[in-house]
């Protein structure tokens, strides 16, 4: 049987100001009718890369050798018009974030009309007809209104359902999802594969699921390639590769879970931060010409407590509010309650009063690249807080302390005159971390730190931070959905929904004994729920 895809001998070369890049050197594989065929690497193994040359898509500084064939048919320098022949019609694929890739000028229904118009002669209504059927098919409810949404009034997950319809507008003979479900919570993920689970049995389409989480992988895939610096290093089905990986990128890759535990903070500790009753509510503009008022309660009288050298993590999905609470308590986000730090009562003072403060108290992002100035060096951001908070140091000072910030966060010192773009996203997020502690903060915020970033990487970042806390005694607020992640850096956990605190307690007790239904649903989908049995498709293991 000719496979749905087949790829010989692929070869990638990009050309760069530093010469010539060989990214992908005789990568060979096959799909077949049905298949799902994971491929498997961290950033800049050209899992990516190797997709996007197959399909005619490669930068314009990218050239390809070797043969890309679709159901027979040579795709490697077919031309513009060959390729947009198959391009939507027998293959499609769906990125990472698809904010990125709606337009956000456009409605959906405008955009998925504009999908299903492009390979089909049917009229604007008969197309909006066909659309609504295709977000009905993703499972997203209320599809009439939905159609009249614009993608910033759709949540992640039903942004990504709809990615999914728009691939799925002429049932492709091969869907390439390439890391369709990184940027999710992980009640979402499970909800994404199910669906693609199912849409797969529907249609019988051959799948590519190109990612970096192995634990998906083996939850999703029967067969899974392993590439490294452009080359595959393992192929096998998911089985075996699990139970006898033979290659040691692997097998670092299978042990790449943070692990550990976090040293327990003594109980007398001093209390360095303590919130009570903290409300943060918005009002929206709804209704016929936005006449009607909606207050939103973001965070619904929450209240915690950090001690010196403490971790507390804060979990739940996308719009529980953990987020916005942590913004409100350093007073990025307006709120009422009372919230101290260091026995000051932050809600009285002014913005004047709150400098001194702010230097105690750092947050760290998600998107490390969002959050550093690409016009500065990675000196001047590391230092640029001590231009503020410590006037008084002289160039040579405040270039000294950013240089021993980066050799704290295992970064060359050496590096401080390059910018950001010339580092990995874990490489970033050091630097972003290097900011916050250079000024030698008392508590630090987390904001999902580590789920933008490879598994590898993340446990690198995992033990980074657990030596800088117990080094300097800091107090970590770790807001996050991977409860892996959070497993291995908390000594509390408190879950929020709907802006409240629906459970809270010890880390090790609130994971083995959780008590409310929604942790337990949110465990479920972490580590043993719907994510290792989706609908339709058995384990590998």
């Amino acid at each position: 049987m000719v496979p749905v895809l087949a790829i010989r001998d692929l070869e990638i070369r990009f050309r760069t100001g530093a010469g010539e890049l060989h990214a992908v050197k005789r990568v060979s594989l096959e799909i077949g009718k049905g298949e799902t065929l994971a491929i498997v690497g961290e950033s800049g193994s050209g899992k990516s890369q190797t997709m996007l040359a197959a399909l005619g898509l490669l930068a314009a500084n990218g050239t390809v050798t070797g043969s890309a064939q679709l159901n027979g048919i040579e795709l490697i320098g077919a031309t513009q018009k060959r390729l947009d022949e198959f391009r939507g019609r027998k293959v499609a694929m769906i990125f990472q974030e698809p904010m990125t890739s709606l337009d956000p000028l456009y409605t959906i229904g405008a955009q998925l009309v504009k999908v299903l118009r492009r390979h089909k002669a049917i009229s604007r209504a008969a197309a909006y007809e066909e659309a609504a059927l295709l977000l009905d098919r993703v499972r997203i409810p209320d599809t009439a209104t939905r159609l009249d949404s614009y993608p910033h009034e759709m949540s992640g997950g039903q942004r990504q359902r709809v990615m999914i319809a728009m691939a799925l507008a002429h049932e492709p003979d091969l869907l390439v999802a390439d890391e369709p479900t990184t940027a999710l919570d992980v009640t979402i993920q499970a909800e994404i594969l199910d669906l693609l689970a199912a849409l797969q049995r529907e249609l019988g389409m051959a799948i590519a699921f190109i990612t970096h989480d192995l634990g998906l992988v083996r939850r999703f895939a029967k067969r899974v390639i392993v590439m490294r610096n452009g080359e595959i290093v393992e192929t096998g089905s998911v089985a075996d590769i699990f139970a006898r990986p033979a290659h040691e990128y692997t097998k670092a890759l299978l042990d790449a879970e943070p692990a550990g535990r976090k040293t327990p903070v003594a109980s007398d500790a001093p209390l360095v931060l303590t919130a009570n009753d903290i409300r943060v509510e918005y009002e929206i503009l709804r209704g016929l010409f936005g006449r009607k008022k909606l207050t939103v309660k973001a965070v619904d009288g929450v209240s915690i407590a950090l001690r010196e050298g403490e971790t507390l993590g804060l979990v739940g999905e996308s719009g529980s509010g953990k987020s916005t609470l942590a913004r409100a308590i350093v007073r990025l986000a307006p709120a009422t309650g009372l919230v101290r730090f260091e026995d000051r009562d932050l809600q009285s003072l002014t913005k004047p009063e709150m400098r001194p403060i702010r230097k105690k108290m750092q947050m760290v992002f998600q998107d490390p690249y969002g959050s550093l100035s690409p016009r500065m060096s990675v000196g001047e951001i590391v230092s640029e807080g001590l231009r503020v908070h410590e006037p008084a140091l002289t160039a040579t000072q405040r270039d000294a302390r950013a240089a021993a910030a980066l050799e704290e966060v295992r970064l060359d010192p050496t590096w401080r005159r390059r910018f950001p773009h010339e580092f990995s996203g874990g490489q970033r997020q050091r630097i972003a971390i290097a900011r916050a502690i250079v000024l030698r903060p008392k508590l630090v915020i987390l904001d999902e730190p580590t789920s933008a970033l490879d598994r590898t990487i993340q446990k690198a970042i995992v033990e980074l931070l657990r030596d800088l806390q117990a080094r300097h005694g800091l107090a970590y607020l770790f807001v996050s959905h991977d409860l892996a992640t959070v497993r291995a850096m908390a000594d509390r956990i408190a879950v929020m929904k709907d802006g409240k605190i629906v459970e809270e307690g010890a880390a090790e007790t609130l994971l083995a004994n959780p008590q409310a239904d929604y942790t337990r649903r949110l465990l479920a989908a972490a580590f043993t729920g719907k994510l290792e049995r989706v609908k339709g498709i058995e384990p590998s293991s």
